[in-house]
């Protein structure tokens, strides 16, 4: 398990919760702090549950209260134990822990009675229409809805008919069990509501207890009322909800009611979070699973390389408002980014060999040389480093013919070699089409370190692995999934239709410095210039696999 957060401020640009709350103990309303976590189980987590995640468990823990996690299990055809199990990975991952547990599901019982007391008080109905025939009853936003002709059955025939749908003696879609509040209401979700659908399918936790299922907006007031919950902490999309959320409390009757409080959900640009089109892109093939490290799911960014801290630390400046917002990705990959490089050890890493030979080193020779993990981490100590006569540098770091401003390999230059010695390029071998396989250098063995009797210096340092002592590794550079700042705006086509093609670059002939044998999935790395990289899960002992987490600095920009 991660370790547990035992203080995590929201602390953005306001914090109008915790001015609530404040304002809720001070006028007696409430005595203690109480919030939940409350996902459906019909996909994994992404990056705008890590907002509401942080946003309950910090606010719980700054008022010495409790925050649950509760599963809305409430439609069974969608959900599965699989999600169960990963959303509670995802937030142990973050690093909070839940006081408790709970399901909507265990609540049932409980849900069931109170739709009983609505129809006992006239305040619930059982109605025939069909779907498309109470979206037409309904209304629109300028003109009230038409009542159900089934709206004033008497209440010894709701709770006859009703108790048949529960025995299971109608089809799905039959009959649906209705609230009985206003059709002419502004609010659309005040308009007889349905708090109950007949749904004859095997559910995860209670099996095939029961054939009938509470609709979302019946079942989270009461299960939060059953947890004894004082503060029902949602995103701004449950705002017009909340009147509903409220008359059901009121009308039930229960005691202490939880209060409310909606805050604007986290909005990622270049990014897709909805759970309808992350399931088409796995079940299409686009991506892997719903870990691609290209997914914005917290798993795929736990397998890309982010450190959970920098997630909280994201939400963090973020802060808490009401106003809609979109958050640049860059945001997000540069807390990842500040947080590796206090945190990751620095290797060497060559993603594209070019092999050179440093004809005046001795054959069969090697030394080792010492370098820190992290400079800024002392304490992380240092490393043993081979030096050889045959390297690796990257294909990138020569040109036969330099243009201006280039200060690394070509012909007659000199350059340094990180941490070891100063080498000049003589010559260089090509294939039969022309490309270049190998460069012929000498070396300074006056310059160990990076220091000359003579005091010169050099424009360009490369770093480099030896042939001798390396690891060879597939590196996999993840990049964003989309070209463009919105993929979920139909106006700019579909979203697969505005895939990155460089979304996955995969590389398999890189090579890692020795001392890297044995790094295990979840070791993260500063390879030297360039970048933030991981060891994905798909390693094995003959084939080590690297992932990129982000690069050293932000140079992203959209395919045209």
């Amino acid at each position: 398990m991660a370790e547990i957060i035992e203080e995590n401020k929201i602390e953005g640009a306001s914090n109008f919760i915790h001015d609530f709350i404040d304002k809720d103990l001070e006028d007696g309303v409430y005595s203690r702090v109480q919030t939940r976590f409350p996902p459906e189980p019909n996909g994994y987590l992404h990056i705008g549950h890590a907002k509401a995640i942080c946003i309950n468990f910090t606010t719980a823990k700054k008022y010495n209260g409790l925050c649950n996690l509760r599963l809305d299990d409430t439609n069974p055809s969608k959900e599965d134990m699989e999600y169960v199990d990963a959303i509670k990975e995802d937030i142990e991952w973050l690093g909070f822990k839940w006081n408790d547990c709970y399901y909507a599901s265990s609540y049932f019982d409980f849900i069931y009675d109170c739709a009983v007391k609505l129809i006992e008080m006239g305040k619930a109905f059982v109605c025939d229409l069909t779907a498309d025939e109470m979206r037409e009853y309904r209304g629109t936003l300028t003109e009230p809805g038409k009542e159900s002709p089934y709206r004033n059955r008497s209440v010894e025939e709701n709770l006859d008919l009703f108790k048949r749908m529960t025995d299971g003696e109608f089809p799905d879609g039959a009959r649906v069990l209705r609230a009985k509040i206003d059709m002419a209401s502004p609010n659309i979700n005040m308009r007889d509501p349905v708090i109950y659908r007949i749904a004859h399918v095997s559910h995860h936790q209670t099996g095939d207890k029961w054939c009938v299922y509470p609709m979302y907006d019946f079942a989270h007031p009461l299960s939060d009322a059953a947890e004894k919950v004082t503060h029902s902490l949602c995103s701004l999309e449950f705002e017009n909800h909340r009147p509903l959320y409220d008359w059901f409390l009121k009308e039930l009757g229960l005691v202490e009611p939880p209060r409310q409080i909606e805050f604007a959900r986290l909005n990622l640009n270049y990014s897709l979070t909805s759970k309808r089109k992350c399931l088409a892109l796995v079940n299409d093939g686009i991506v892997s699973g719903w870990d691609d490290p290209r997914m914005a799911t917290l798993s795929g960014m736990r397998r890309r390389g982010y450190p959970a801290a920098a997630i909280r630390e994201f939400c963090n400046k973020i802060g808490v408002s009401k106003a809609y917002s979109v958050v640049d990705y860059g945001l997000l990959e540069a807390c990842v980014r500040d947080d590796l490089n206090r945190n990751a050890p620095r290797a060497m890493a060559v993603l594209r060999p070019l092999k050179v030979v440093i004809d005046n080193y001795p054959e069969g020779q090697t030394e080792v040389i010492e370098v820190e993990n992290n400079p800024d981490k002392p304490e992380l100590g240092k490393r043993k480093v081979t030096f050889s006569r045959n390297l690796y540098v990257e294909q990138d770091d020569f040109m036969a013919e330099p243009v201006k401003k280039y200060f690394r390999l070509f012909p007659g230059n000199e350059v340094r070699l990180k941490s070891a010695y100063y080498i000049t390029c003589n010559s260089y071998e090509t294939d039969e089409e022309g490309n270049v396989t190998c460069l012929h250098c000498t070396y300074d063995p006056e310059s160990r370190g990076g220091e000359t009797p003579d005091g010169r210096k050099v424009k360009g340092t490369l770093h480099w692995v030896s042939a001798d002592d390396c690891v060879k590794a597939e590196v996999r550079l993840y990049d964003r999934l989309f070209n463009v700042e919105n993929p979920s705006d139909e106006s700019k086509g579909s979203f697969k239709e505005n895939l990155n093609p460089e979304s996955l670059v995969v590389l398999k002939d890189s090579v890692l410095e020795g001392g890297l044998k044995g790094i295990k999935e979840g070791d993260m790395f500063q390879f030297m210039r360039q970048g933030y990289f991981c060891v994905d899960k798909d390693s094995t002992e003959d084939k080590l696999v690297i992932n990129r987490t982000v690069g050293l600095n932000s140079s992203w920009k959209p395919a045209k």
